[in-house]
């Protein structure tokens, strides 16, 4: 996505850094903590812990405020945009297409990156939210009716973004391409500033942040919920009692604040981008595609998925899904990654500020700690089983022959336990 380059709106993006971040000049130079950033973050939270407390009960409510605030919005931006001078060249901008980028890995990142987190895939959050689903729920048309709204969503938010750029750039009297870089400036620099040029901008300012904080809270807390739901399948005897849960929900939410505590200091925006680009998206995210595809596709049985989806939903989706599992997601991923591999750039701050030595190993640790779970969880279970080593890999790599059925309709424990067993 594209935000402001530091040559258009220098004094925006000076108050941002000096005044707001307090940047300073390198990771080396981590400073003091923002403490009004920092009370922002404990703010968030402690709203993130109670919308998650009481499990998904709790959580479904608030989502149905939290995720149909933000499309009144960004239909009330849409239509603020195009009546804007200068939207007509942002969106023809944004229509335009460039061939020659194709052959830039880190584009094919971007968008692997960009796939993954707006859909949630692979981050295990679809897998736990949906174990709380009756087992006779319609997951199929779920993920037809997710991906187009998805994309539907993503489509018609280019258009209001740029349309808004659009007129920054006639404003500025320059293209529109001197005020489009990557970055967290989109929500931060360019679009307030937008905001500040339109009629009644302290009003259209809360909107916009109002949104922008709805936009956070969902992303927070649904990943807070996955994290909290798989830890208690995991010890569910334990976690039956309800504190037990609640707990954990405040041990992960405090921790979680004294992490985040390292990014809001005045060289925190240094480590906030090596977590964003190594920690858990790009390769990462790719890699464990492949690992799922592979595990679904072949050691589970595409064929076995799809008499187990028949079982649930009563129809076998279409045929082609098969296909994605054993060949073609598998694929796509593995050539991307290896072709971000042979094409990789160390990352910048800003396209500018090169990490020292030390910036980027703390990277690769962040990308090992999420990639090494996978087999350091594989030998934990083959430790654990009993048997001889080819008997363990047997056992630990043959599908189990029995599949819960469930016929009722109640949403009682029974049925949840099943589908999180079944979903694990």
């Amino acid at each position: 996505m594209s935000v402001v380059n530091p040559k258009a709106g220098t004094s925006v993006n000076r108050a941002c850094r000096r005044r707001i971040l307090g940047l300073s000049r390198g990771i080396n130079e981590i400073g003091n903590v923002r403490w009004d950033l920092a009370l922002c973050l404990l703010l968030a939270w402690v709203l993130c812990y109670f919308c998650v407390w009481n499990g998904v009960k709790s959580t479904g409510k608030v989502v149905y405020f939290t995720a149909t605030f933000p499309y009144v919005m960004l239909v009330v931006l849409l239509v603020r945009g195009l009546t804007l001078p200068g939207a007509k060249e942002g969106i023809a901008f944004y229509l335009y297409p460039d061939p020659s980028r194709l052959a830039d890995p880190e584009v094919w990142m971007d968008a692997g990156s960009q796939v993954f987190y707006s859909y949630g895939v692979c981050t295990g959050v679809l897998t736990s939210l949906g174990s709380y689903n009756k087992y006779s729920n319609n997951c199929y048309r779920d993920c037809v009716y997710l991906c187009l709204l998805n994309s539907l969503t993503s489509f018609v938010a280019g258009f209001a973004i740029f349309s808004v750029l659009g007129f920054m750039a006639k404003e500025q009297g320059v293209d529109i391409s001197m005020v489009a870089e990557s970055g967290p400036g989109l929500a931060f620099i360019a679009y307030p500033r937008a905001v500040a040029l339109m009629p009644l901008p302290q009003l259209w300012a809360i909107f916009f942040f109002v949104m922008i904080i709805f936009l956070g809270l969902d992303s927070e807390f649904v990943c807070q919920e996955a994290l909290v739901t798989t830890i208690s399948d995991m010890y569910p005897d334990f976690f039956q009692n309800s504190c037990h849960r609640k707990l954990l929900l405040l041990g992960i939410s405090v921790g979680s604040f004294f992490i985040g505590l390292l990014m809001v200091t005045e060289g925190g925006l240094y480590i906030f981008q090596l977590f964003d680009y190594y920690a858990c998206s790009g390769m990462t995210l790719l890699l464990f595609a492949v690992l799922q595809s592979v595990c679904i596709g072949w050691v589970y049985g595409a064929d076995r998925h799809y008499d187990n989806i028949k079982d649930m939903i009563g129809y076998r989706p279409w045929s082609y899904m098969k296909y994605c599992w054993q060949y073609f997601t598998p694929a796509i991923c593995v050539c991307t990654f290896i072709f971000s591999l042979v094409k990789y750039t160390p990352l910048k701050f800003n396209n500018t500020y090169e990490y020292p030595w030390w910036g980027y190993t703390i990277g690769g640790f962040f990308t090992l700690s999420s990639t090494l779970m996978v087999p350091l969880w594989m030998l934990y279970a083959v430790s654990v089983t009993p048997g001889s080593l080819r008997q363990r890999l047997t056992v630990l790599c043959t599908p189990a022959k029995d599949l819960p059925t469930e016929t009722s309709d109640d949403k009682g424990e029974t049925n949840q336990r099943y589908s999180i067993i079944y979903t694990a």
